[in-house]
């Protein structure tokens, strides 16, 4: 063989899953004569004809009916036979029966497709991470933030008292306002150094790095897949291939007189569409994990699938495959994901296609011993998902230290604004997003259309997570006006528009958590523009998957502010949507005092993020 299989993360758990986963009759004239005895003489003829007297009229007959060729029923005058309702229903049986077929190929033939093409899929590749800027404060604000604290309590008509106040607050509000401008700088080239140091870590190749930001890109994969080291410039990657039994054991075909049946599947047949379906997730896995590092040049990479004799794990296939061979390559079509075996290097499969074209109908495992790292990785793992120990049942999970991803600290809004009390008491530790963890209280669960008052303290700050599975979803804001309709396009903040209003609104980016994610962003209520009277919180589904609001699973919007008082609503898992409005903020009065306002909702759009966007006025073309 010509390449070794690396394993260098110490102490990992290895794990995999096995997801995959229409005639008149005219008036007759009666001849009237008499004798002509002792008649008068008849008048002389005049020279012309005198008019005839009119028939005399005739009664009408009745219309008769028009005639129908249509066979006329017997009067029934007993219920069917046996014979005729054994007849219906054998007729109701087979029609029952023919449409059970008929969804069944339709499901099948859409399987098959699904399950064959996943190599045809396009990953974009990583970029440089850009970290965008902080929060503008201005003066207003920061003049209206000082005001509205020494005001506080000083009656209306309290002149001498609210003149005083307002003195204060203009000499307190540009040393805050500096001051806030200064730590949001901080933060900021923080961010922007951290940001690159991941980058230059990623680009060189680091492997812990390499290694947590493949095995997020493999996390959604229908293989489960995990890069479990890295030499060099290649990367070792474990692929769970769905097992041969988990295949269905029938095809759509055609009967001796062409009609469309279901037929059962021989090994051979069987194991033909489970090598086609492992090629497809080998080369969707290569694809996604070049691009997912760029400084990687070549894969070392496994697949593992349970034998169907021995239900134990065993290595089905291996080799060595280079970015230019996988990128070189056009791949159009679901037979091209057999490709796999010829542009690898020292690769070996326990199923090949012969010179005639037929693969053999037996699955064996390959042997490993000229690969230790393989060897090692087999005799200490398990497939079962409940042993407790070392396991491949949820490899996709990630390594990067060893252990399964577990409930990380609640992510922190890195451009948390101090507000003026706080900052007024001398609070010398300015929080930032490396030293600021949000306590967080128990969560006030909202239902569909409640609504709630925010305290003042969430507008300096508020901090919004939706956390989901089950599929790929993006979090999504409209700043719009009174009617919610946004003033430009540029107030629709989304994953191509992370941020708007001067970074008022922004989307902090997501992360993995437990078997799920959570996508966080940022609002500072304080500092949108006045124009801003309504923010729409909402969720669309990823494009390209082309599923519905229906798979997401334990979706939950979390909103939280800097004294841990939390809010949270379940929207509801519709099949029908593509993308919802989860909750919406919106001005208020209360008691002549401006209020922000909290409301639950979950009311979506059939045609995804184009049909959200054009109800928010965005011109989507």
């Amino acid at each position: 063989m010509g390449f070794d299989f690396h394993v260098g993360v110490p102490g990992m758990s290895v794990r995999v899953s096995t997801r995959g986963v229409r005639v008149a009759v005219g008036s007759r004239v009666a001849r009237i004569g008499g004798s002509d005895e002792g008649a008068p003489a008849p008048p002389p003829r005049p020279s012309s004809p005198p008019p005839r007297p009119a028939a005399p009229a005739r009664a009408a007959r009745p219309a008769r009916p028009g005639t129908s060729t249509r066979r006329t029923p017997p009067a029934r005058d007993a219920a069917p036979s046996a014979e005729e309702l054994d007849r219906a229903r054998r007729r109701a049986e087979r029609a029952e029966q023919e449409a059970q077929r008929d969804a069944a190929i339709v499901e099948l033939q859409q399987l098959r497709q699904r399950m064959t093409r996943v190599h045809l899929r396009t990953f974009p590749p990583s970029r440089p991470p850009v970290v965008a800027g902080p929060p503008m404060l201005g003066p207003e604000w920061a003049r209206a933030e000082a005001e509205a604290f020494h005001l506080r309590g000083v009656g209306m008509f309290a002149r001498a008292e609210r003149a005083a106040g307002r003195e204060r607050a203009e000499r307190d509000a540009p040393v805050y306002l500096a001051d806030q401008r200064a730590r949001l700088r901080t933060a900021h080239e923080r961010l922007t150094a951290e940001a690159d140091q991941w980058w230059r870590a990623l680009t060189g190749n680091d492997e812990e790095t390499v290694c947590e930001a493949v095995n997020a890109a493999f996390s959604d994969n229908p293989a489960a897949g995990c890069a479990v080291g890295v030499d060099g410039s290649v990367m070792s990657v474990v692929m769970r291939q769905p097992d041969l039994d988990s295949l269905p054991a029938q095809a759509p075909g055609l009967t001796p007189a062409g009609r469309p049946t279901l037929r059962d599947l021989n090994k051979r047949e069987r194991t033909e569409w489970w090598l086609t379906v492992m090629g497809s997730n080998v080369i969707a896995t290569l694809k996604e994990g070049f691009a997912t590092a760029p400084g990687i040049t070549a894969v070392n990479l496994a697949v593992l699938t349970r034998m169907p004799e021995t239900r134990r794990l065993g290595v089905v296939a291996y080799g060595h495959w280079t970015r230019r061979s996988v990128e070189s390559t056009a791949w159009q079509g679901a037979d091209d994901a057999l490709r796999f075996l010829d542009i690898g290097e020292d690769v070996l499969c326990s199923v090949r296609k012969t010179a005639t074209g037929n693969v053999s109908s037996t699955v064996k495992p390959l042997n490993t011993r000229r690969l230790p790292g393989l060897r090692s990785l087999l005799d200490h793992a398990e497939d079962d998902p409940d042993s407790g120990g070392s396991t491949l049942a949820n490899l996709n999970i990630g390594l990067h230290d060893g252990t399964a991803y577990g409930d990380p600290e609640p992510p922190s809004d890195p451009y948390w604004i101090m507000p003026f009390a706080q900052w007024l008491e001398g609070i010398a530790a300015s929080p930032t997003a490396a030293t600021v963890v949000i306590a967080r209280e128990t969560a006030v669960t909202l239902v569909p259309g409640q609504n709630l008052t925010l305290p003042e303290e969430a507008w300096q700050g508020l901090l919004i997570t939706f956390g989901f599975a089950g599929a790929d979803a993006d979090l999504t804001l409209f700043l719009t006006d009174g009617d919610g309709r946004v003033s430009g396009d540029e107030d629709f903040v989304f994953y191509n528009q992370p941020s708007a209003a001067g970074g008022a609104a922004r989307l902090l980016g997501r992360h993995p958590e437990g078997r799920g994610t959570v996508e966080s962003a940022s609002i500072h209520l304080a500092a949108l523009p006045e124009q801003v009277r309504r923010i729409a919180v909402a969720v669309n589904m990823n494009v390209e998957s082309g599923l519905d609001c229906g798979a997401l699973t334990h979706a939950a919007l979390r909103m939280e502010c800097g004294t841990g008082a939390a809010w949270e609503f379940r929207p509801p898992s519709d099949p029908d949507v593509r993308a919802m409005v989860v909750a919406e903020l919106y001005r208020h009065s209360r008691n002549g005092r401006p209020a922000w306002k909290l409301r639950a909702i979950g009311q979506g759009w059939a045609d995804g993020l184009d049909g959200l966007a054009r109800a928010h006025g965005v011109d989507v073309r």
